[in-house]
C-alpha cells in the first residue's frame, strides 16, 4: 500500500492538494478536519465535545481521532491503493499511535510530505478562506496565530519522528496551486 502523510501547518493547501493526490493514485483521502467537521455538523456527542476544543483552536484527543482513522480504513479496505493522511499525525503519540495501527493493519506510512509555508502566508490565506468557509475559527487572526504555534510547537516534532526513519520530504508551498500538485506528484510516482 502506498500510505502518505500530507504535512504542514493550518492553511499550508493541505485539503486542496490531498484531494488531487488521492484522486491522481486512487487513495483513500482520511482528512481528520473533515472527519471532525462532519461530527460537529451532525451534532454527535464526539462533534459536540470536539468543538470545544476547536473553537479554542486546541487539539482533540488522541483516541478519539485513531478510533474515527481505524474505521475509515476498514471502511475501505480492498478499495484504494493506499491512503493520504490529511491533517493527522500532530502530535508524536499520534504518530507512534498511526503507526502501531497501520502496523495492526499489516502496513506502514510510506512517506510524509511537508508543504513548507511561513506563518503570514498562513494567516492571510486562512482569513481569505474564513470570507466563505463558515468556520469561526478561519475568522480571527489571534485564533489563527494561536493555532500556528500550537502546530509549532506540538506538530513539528513529527518531522523528526519521520526523519529517523528516512520518511520525510518537504516541498514548498506558496505557488500555484497546479506548480505545487506537480511537485507533489513528482516526489509520489518515485514511490510508486
Amino acid at each position: 500500500m502506498l500510505n502518505i502523510i500530507l504535512f504542514g501547518p493550518p492553511g499550508s493547501g493541505k485539503g486542496t492538494q490531498a484531494v488531487k493526490i488521492a484522486e491522481e493514485f486512487n487513495l483513500l483521502h482520511i482528512s481528520t478536519g473533515d472527519l471532525l467537521r462532519n461530527e460537529v455538523k451532525t451534532l454527535t456527542p464526539l462533534g459536540v465535545e470536539a468543538k470545544k476544543f476547536m473553537d479554542k483552536g486546541e487539539l482533540v484527543p488522541d483516541e478519539v481521532m485513531i478510533g474515527m482513522i481505524s474505521n475509515n480504513i476498514d471502511e475501505y479496505a480492498g478499495k484504494v491503493k493506499g491512503i493520504i493522511f490529511d491533517g493527522f499525525p500532530r502530535t508524536i503519540p499520534q504518530a507512534e499511535a498511526l503507526d502501531k495501527l497501520l502496523e495492526f493493519k499489516q502496513t506502514s506510512i510510506t512517506k510524509v510530505i511537508a508543504l513548507e509555508v511561513d506563518e503570514e502566508e498562513i494567516v492571510e490565506r486562512i482569513l481569505l478562506r474564513g470570507k466563505s468557509s463558515g468556520r469561526s475559527d478561519d475568522n480571527d487572526e489571534a485564533t489563527i496565530r494561536r493555532r500556528f504555534n500550537v502546530y509549532q510547537r506540538e506538530t513539528s516534532p513529527v518531522a523528526n519522528h519521520y526523519q529517523q526513519q528516512d520518511k520525510f520530504i518537504s516541498v514548498k508551498g506558496i505557488g500555484e496551486i497546479e506548480e505545487i500538485f506537480e511537485q507533489l506528484k513528482s516526489a509520489i510516482e518515485v514511490l510508486v
